[in-house]
């Protein structure tokens, strides 16, 4: 009989290439994980996986058994989530933010859930947005809040799924005492010579801003490669150079600051492992951060 926890490291294992990898995630040794895949072939009677230099890629078998495992793992969260509903939001529930998106919501979630909730406890943890997916699915998050840009292609990721919260507008952040906007309509192309403080390269925020500059002909480039959106708008204010923060991110910014909205939105979903999206603790979760973005005006 297939067990759940072999197929969820096959699972792991299909997306990550590496024993070590997928241990790491799943906070296991890497013997542990290579027993249970080697018990797992022994049990299918079929070969699943062979190494390709320091990699392991599945067989054609292994790949449609990791198919079959997301049905099957979905279905068991589905069952889990049904069978929570009568006992109500169980604790922890944790939960992954991005660092700006923490700064902003996680103490007033918390406390929300704090009031709704008192049963409910919330654990935050603050991780990189690119990472936060492979978190849920692996276990080591029960939600996240993850972020879509508008005119960007985001392929569903298997294992997951997620709903949509809320969304707000891209804001283009210059120094008040460079060319002011309209003289073209468009404040990127108005600061086409000014410097770059750009997020940290291979990271989605980096490849929508460089997009967004080439749309309008500037390339966007700089030294500064900064994460905080506090840390960007005070170097935007130092006049170190223009860029690209979210309206959450902006609600208070120093003087010397002037923000113009583009013509681009980022979009906030609730992330959770597939069949699980109706688990009382995602919904409590879902309510909190939906009460804490309408008292503070956001839609």
């Amino acid at each position: 009989m297939l067990n759940p926890h072999q197929l969820r490291l096959l699972r792991e294992l299909s997306r990550r290439g590496t024993i070590a990898a997928v241990a790491k995630a799943l906070a296991y040794s890497p013997s542990a994980v290579s027993q249970q895949l080697s018990l797992l072939e022994r049990t299918t009677g079929t070969a699943l996986f062979a190494r390709e230099g320091r990699r392991i890629a599945l067989t054609p078998t292994g790949a449609r058994l990791v198919a079959h495992a997301e049905v099957i793992l979905a279905h068991l969260e589905a069952a889990e989530a049904e069978l929570s509903a009568h006992r109500g939001p169980k604790a922890p529930l944790r939960a992954g933010f991005s660092p700006s998106a923490a700064r902003a919501l996680a103490a007033p979630v918390f406390a929300a859930l704090r009031t709704s909730h008192p049963g409910l406890a919330l654990w935050v943890r603050e991780i990189d947005p690119a990472d936060a997916g492979h978190a849920v699915r692996s276990g080591g998050l029960d939600v996240a809040l993850v972020h879509t840009y508008e005119g960007f292609a985001h392929p569903p990721e298997p294992g997951l799924a997620t709903e949509h919260l809320f969304s707000e507008p891209m804001l283009f952040a210059a120094p008040v005492d460079t060319v002011g906007p309209g003289t073209t309509g468009d404040p990127v192309r108005d600061h086409a010579a000014a410097p770059w403080i750009l997020p940290a390269e291979d990271t989605l925020c980096h490849a929508v801003v460089t997009r967004l500059g080439a749309s309008s002909g500037v390339r966007a480039e700089s030294w500064h490669r900064v994460d905080d959106y506090d840390t960007t708008l005070r170097l935007v204010a130092a006049g170190a150079g223009v860029a690209v923060v979210p309206a959450s991110a902006a609600t208070a910014p120093p003087p010397g600051v002037r923000l113009t909205p583009l013509p681009l939105a980022r979009h906030s979903h609730l992330a959770t492992r597939a069949g699980a999206t109706e688990h009382p603790s995602a919904r409590a979760f879902a309510g909190a951060l939906r009460e804490v973005r309408e008292d503070a005006g956001g839609t």
